[in-house]
């Protein structure tokens, strides 16, 4: 799950300051319920009636980190094709219907999980979980749309052959993730995609796509009693037993490496960072604010104004810690010159060392709480990105106090608390360089 910042100048503090003291009101209105059914099913409500929509999120607790050893990608596969054909309805009439009443389906894997989505009107919900219900328990998996996917999957992956920053993150997540599912991409790798049977689709099928391994989040304007009605409509005879335990594969700092990936490019493409945190890491919230002051809050972060605004070093620079299930990485990306390629990385280096020695700002944690509280209503403004939000809420066990307890955990992160993070989450003798650049004028150094 990544935890990026958008980019917003600082003089914006006071307005955010003001959003702030007004929008507690409404962190504290968002009170969701949680509800499980006699077949595991659980389900997540938050009821919002000022508008007659109504959006779902089905989380499916298995992702590419599930997929087995020579499939990479199955899970991604199967998600793909949920939609594409049913015992009942072709592909065509799934389309034409959620067409005919404007609403949305989708579905597609992440590292951790898989998430269905609905967005359907409120007049339309008794035929929108109707469509829902049908792509998730009857997927027909049909060979002909099983190769059309899967040509349009390997399309993707060859044509991310050529891409700098996924050429770029492949080789980062392969040397920081080593031998754990996380170096794999999500999308899978054109070998495995292209072996990868009928069988083995309906295989991942049944092992995951469980009763008691979803999570329903429903957002919009319906009511308790309402949403338990449909769900045991159209979901009370989803069968099965317990998921299969996810076998844990532990995740251990990789020792430094460089690895420089020659391309005739007139941009370097820089990735640099090391092993992260996991979402649950008690620590979380001083990290995230830490890092917006680093790299992560747009124009503000140190590394933008420092490195670009300053020294023109790079064309722009940003960082980041994506924290999952099991731990993350942290990364940061730098865009730049070749011939300023060494300098950029240098003075990146500085930058985190001088973070590691003398900490943050009174006026700069300020500034980073202001931004990150004032704008976490716009993580809620709609009910599809509060259902999303919902659903990553339920699967990390943060509890049903999540929004009102956000902007409590930011407000209360001090100085020492980012000096302290700092030191224990940024290691610069663990860095992983990767650059993707024309070598012969970048003239990359190792890291010093």
């Amino acid at each position: 799950m990544r935890f990026q910042s958008p980019q917003w100048p600082s003089h914006y503090l006071l307005a955010f300051l003001f959003i702030f003291i007004g929008s507690q009101s409404a962190f504290a209105e968002i009170k969701p319920k949680q509800i499980v059914m006699k077949n595991g099913l659980t389900l997540l409500l938050i009821e919002r009636h000022s508008l007659p929509i109504v959006s779902v999120e089905v989380l499916i607790k298995s992702g590419s980190a599930n997929d087995p050893a020579d499939l990479s990608g199955v899970a991604n596969l199967t998600a793909s094709l949920l939609d594409e054909g049913t015992q009942k309805r072709s592909s065509t009439q799934m389309a034409e219907e959620i067409d005919f009443i404007g609403a949305s389906l989708s579905a597609g894997a992440n590292l951790d999980y898989t998430a269905v989505n609905l967005r359907v009107l409120k007049k339309d919900i008794d035929l929108g979980f109707d469509i829902l219900s049908d792509a998730l328990l009857n997927p027909l998996f049909d060979a002909k749309e099983i190769e059309r996917v899967r040509r349009l999957i390997l399309g993707s992956i060859l044509s991310e052959k050529d891409e700098p920053t996924t050429i770029a993150s492949r080789a980062f997540d392969n040397i920081v993730f080593a031998n754990h599912p996380y170096q794999n991409p999500v999308i899978g790798l054109e070998a495995s995609v292209q072996k990868m049977s009928r069988d083995d689709i309906v295989s991942f099928y049944q092992k995951h796509y469980l009763p008691k391994n979803a999570l329903f989040s429903i957002v919009g304007d319906i009511t308790e009693k309402e949403t338990i009605a449909l769900v045991k409509k159209y979901f009370a005879g989803w069968k099965g037993s317990s998921p299969i335990a996810r076998k844990v594969i532990s995740l251990k700092a990789q020792p430094r490496k460089t690895q420089l990936i020659d391309k005739d490019l007139t941009q370097t493409t820089v990735l640099m960072g090391h092993l992260g945190i996991s979402r649950k890491n008690p620590d979380f919230y001083p990290v995230i604010v830490m890092n917006y002051i680093l790299g992560g809050g747009g124009f503000s972060s140190r590394l933008l104004t420092h490195i670009r605004d300053n020294k023109g070093l790079v064309y722009s620079a940003h960082s980041s810690f994506n924290a999952n299930s099991q731990q993350g990485s942290f990364e940061i990306s730098l865009q730049t010159k070749p011939s300023n390629t060494n300098e950029a990385i240098t003075a990146t280096l500085q930058e985190i060392n001088q973070i590691l020695k003398e900490g943050v700002s009174e006026t700069e944690l300020a500034e980073a709480k202001a931004y990150m509280i004032g704008s976490f209503p716009l993580r809620l403004e709609t009910t599809g990105k509060l259902a999303g939000l919902l659903s990553k809420v339920g699967f990390h066990k943060l509890g049903l106090q999540y929004f009102t307890d956000y902007p409590k955990h930011i407000e209360k992160v001090t100085r020492e608390d980012i000096l302290r993070v700092a030191k224990a989450y940024l290691k610069p003798n663990q860095m992983t360089l990767v650059v993707v650049g024309n070598l012969a004028e970048a003239k990359v150094k190792e890291l010093p």
